[in-house]
């Protein structure tokens, strides 16, 4: 540690998830672009181009949004295979929407395409990574991917027909209300809105770039390391040369990791460095000894990528030291900083008390 719903009619079959304990403000599992196969995080970035194609009007649609829906409806279609083109097996199907009540359903959905999406003529079930019903992707349904067939079980042309969706008649997604009126109409409920826009906020700061262009070897590795955990949580005494990992009870203001799989500052640090064979002492206080030391009257100028940046009650003296993050240059650094937060890119004087720096590669 750094210091000692019902289902909608609309489109979604799927009933807002639980996808892990919340402390904080944040999702306890995932959030960076690490968990996204490849191919699915193609598929969304391809849907981004296009969709102007098919709604011009539409404003702000950006990778993050498809990304925190598909994490919500299909956990990204994970365990599945993706082959080249897009295609998704085995194929992805909710629940059979006859009012059971499994999987939330209390409304029953007549069939509309006599089976030909969604696998049963008895009835009505979402299908693919996004949960279409077949009634609305008849509506917003378009290739993709080239072979003229407009399929949800392909990730190209489900993620497009969800940017079509999403965009309505010319939304503007960058407005907050507008994403969330958005979301809304895809599920309706209100804690899907809250779940699927917390995946949005933490797959938009993964998608942040710092800029590697000059950054090489061992330096670069750990850099990479470390960004690939942008939008885990913070959580106090969380994380170490393995990972995430759930944290431990109470940080000075009183907040407990133990339910929050994720990184405190020193945890990040440990994981970033293991991948480069170094291994680093559990705190902040005591990274400070490892490698050559930076006095923090040499200013930040004196910093290089890859560099640990320390921050302390009492400048000048090491044993006050609370907090540490990544240098990775442009006056920016890779940083766990609190709880409540994520791992995310912050410049340097965003925490009180530099205290220098430590050089070990």
């Amino acid at each position: 540690m750094c210091c000692a719903a019902p289902v909608s009619s609309a489109i979604s079959a799927y009933v807002a998830l639980k996808t892990g304990v919340q402390d904080d403000g944040g999702i306890a599992e995932g959030g960076s672009a690490a968990d996204i196969p490849p191919r699915m995080l193609t598929a969304y970035k391809k849907a981004v181009q296009k969709v102007g194609t098919h709604v011009p009007t539409c404003r702000g649609m950006r990778w993050p949004i498809l990304a925190g829906i598909a994490k919500v409806e299909s956990n990204h279609a994970v365990g599945r295979n993706i082959t080249a083109g897009g295609d998704i097996r085995p194929k992805i199907y909710g629940v059979l929407l006859n009012g059971s009540g499994a999987g939330g359903n209390t409304t029953v959905f007549p069939d509309t395409d006599q089976g030909r999406l969604d696998g049963t003529a008895t009835g009505e079930r979402a299908v693919g990574p996004f949960q279409f019903l077949p009634s609305t992707w008849e509506g917003v349904g378009k290739d993709a991917g080239g072979d003229n067939t407009a399929d949800p079980h392909n990730a190209d042309d489900a993620a497009l027909g969800a940017a079509i969706y999403l965009c309505g008649d010319g939304r503007d997604l960058t407005k907050r209300a507008q994403l969330k009126a958005a979301l809304f109409q895809y599920n309706h409920s209100q804690e899907y809105v809250t779940n699927v826009l917390g995946w949005v906020d933490q797959y938009t700061a993964a998608a942040q770039d710092p800029g590697l262009n000059n950054v090489t070897g061992k330096v670069r590795t750990v850099i990479e390391a470390a960004l690939s955990q942008r939008g885990v949580p913070y959580s106090w005494g969380g994380g170490n040369a393995g990972g995430p990992s759930y944290g431990i009870c109470c940080s000075p203001s009183g907040k407990s990791g133990t339910h929050i799989k994720g990184f405190d500052c020193s945890g990040l640090t440990q994981y970033a460095y293991a991948k480069v064979g170094i291994t680093l002492p559990r705190v902040a206080a005591a990274q400070a000894g490892v490698g050559r030391r930076i006095p923090a009257g040499l200013g930040t100028s004196a910093l290089k990528a890859g560099d640990l940046v320390f921050y302390a009650t009492a400048p000048g003296r090491d044993s006050t030291i609370y907090h540490v993050g990544i240098y990775v240059g442009g006056g920016k650094m890779i940083n766990a900083p609190r709880p409540g937060a994520a791992v995310r890119l912050d410049a340097v004087n965003a925490m009180s008390g530099f205290a220098g720096g430590a050089r070990l590669l």
